[in-house]
Formats: C-alpha cells, sequence, structure tokens
C-alpha cells in the first residue's frame, strides 16, 4: 500500500473524493470504508478513516 497523501477522518460508512476539485483534482468516486473502517483514495492516495462520534 503506498503512503497516505493526507488522512482524512469521518464518521460516515461512504465518502465522495474529488481530489479537493479545482484543476489539481480527480474525477468524483464514492469510497466504502467498510469493512476495514478505512480506505485510500485510489487516485490521490487520501486515507480515509472512520472515527466514532465523540
Amino acid at each position: 500500500m503506498p503512503e497516505a497523501f493526507e488522512i482524512v477522518e469521518v464518521n460516515t460508512e461512504v465518502v465522495n473524493c474529488n481530489g479537493s476539485g479545482g484543476p489539481l483534482g480527480h474525477p468524483s468516486v464514492y469510497l466504502n470504508l467498510e469493512p476495514k473502517g478505512e480506505i485510500m483514495c485510489p487516485y490521490c492516495s487520501r486515507l480515509f478513516k472512520r472515527v466514532m462520534d465523540r
């Protein structure tokens, strides 16, 4: 697994990543964090981690 570009904590099972939009963005993709509770975007290498509500 490549190194994460950025770690983003979320409290949902599905996230949308577009590479932050703008000229440096990428196509919008929906990523399912289950069953591990985390997933890396295949385009920009952002790592999304599910955290419980605090």
